[in-house]
Formats: C-alpha cells, structure tokens, sequence
C-alpha cells in the first residue's frame, strides 16, 4: 500500500494521467497550468529535452501557488525520425499524422518533473511503439470517430487507437501519458511517498 508522506499536486489536465496515479493508489489533487504556460522552450533542445523543459515548467507553475506540496508536471510527444509530430489542428491534419505512423516505429518520450521545497528534478522516459500498415478507409473511420484531436501523434493507445498498434516496446503506461514505475520511483526517491520495496 503506499502511503503519502506529504501532499502531491498533479500540474496536470489530462484524465489520463489522473486515471494513472488514482489507479496506483497515490492521492493527489489537481492544480493544473494554463494551456501556454510551457510555451518558449529552446527549440534547439532535443525532444526529450523540450518535454523534461515544458514538464518543469507546468510542475514550476502548480509549485508557486501550492508551495507545502510535491508537484509533478509531465509533457508526452511523439517522434518520427527526429520531428515531433504533436496534437493534429484539424482532421486532416490527423489522417496525414496516421499515414505517416503506418507501417513505421516511433518513439513516444515523456518528460516528466518533480518538485519539492522549491527544487525541480525531471526524467525522460522513451518507448518504442510500431504502427500496423494502415489504409486510407481504416484511418478515416479512426479519425472519424474523433479520437485523435486531442493526442499526440493523433492516436489513443489506450482507446480505438490501440488497434492501430503492432508493438510496443518499453513502457505502456508511457504512451498512455505517464511512465507509472518510473514516476512512482522518483516519488519515493524524492521523499513524496513510499510503497512496496520503497519503505
């Protein structure tokens, strides 16, 4: 059972992420940035860089006005040989995204960042994940269903999309949102909370 050994703020709005930690049995409340608030991140910086920097940032936020708290911020892209591709602008924007995934591997990195009494740490979590040879009708028919608008790289893995995928390697939770064993160990590391092999 983990216990909290202090509060935890997630600088987060996605229900996925939140569904993540409540699923772990970790207690938090949400305190989450406004959209733009990562915005200016070097582009020169790698992705797992520009996450782990935009994750801080949310976290950095959320810990201003939650001073007593641990705080946790996270940013997920997709990368396809080097460009990131991230939330689709419109349908067609995601159908072009699902064509250019089919039959490929990328990688989804997640940066994520802690913290606690004024001091930020981040990690970046990389998983590979392989697409199916999509065609044209099976990506209108995901599009179409709506799914895609609000994701990264305009796939759910968790939902309809995980039909799109062929393999995974690495982390699941990861392309859902949140790496869960690698967060939940920098937590315990950082003093937030402790559970099985933790305490």
């Amino acid at each position: 059972m983990i216990e909290m050994l202090r509060p935890l703020v997630l600088a987060s709005a996605s229900p996925r992420r939140k569904e993540l930690l409540e699923g772990a049995g970790v207690s938090f409340e949400v305190v989450a940035a406004p959209p733009g608030e990562e915005d200016g991140v070097d582009p020169s910086l790698s992705p797992g860089e520009g996450a782990a920097t935009r994750a801080l940032a949310k976290a950095s936020w959320a810990a201003a006005r939650r001073p007593e708290a641990a705080v946790l911020g996270a940013d997920t892209v997709v990368v396809l040989e080097g460009e990131v591709l991230g939330k689709p602008a419109d349908p067609a924007d995601a159908r072009r995204m699902l064509a250019r995934l089919s039959g490929r591997t990328h990688r989804v990195l997640t940066g994520f960042a802690v913290v606690v009494n004024g001091s930020g740490r981040t990690w970046v979590v990389e998983t590979d994940v392989s697409f199916r040879a999509l065609d044209e009708a099976s990506i209108g028919r995901y599009v179409d269903g709506g799914e895609s608008m609000d994701k990264a790289g305009a796939y759910a893995i968790q939902g309809a999309g995980g039909h799109l995928v062929d393999r995974v390697t690495g982390s699941y939770t990861n392309v859902v949102g949140l790496p869960l064993p690698e967060v939940l160990a920098a937590l315990a590391d950082c003093g937030v909370l402790t559970g099985p092999g933790t305490g």
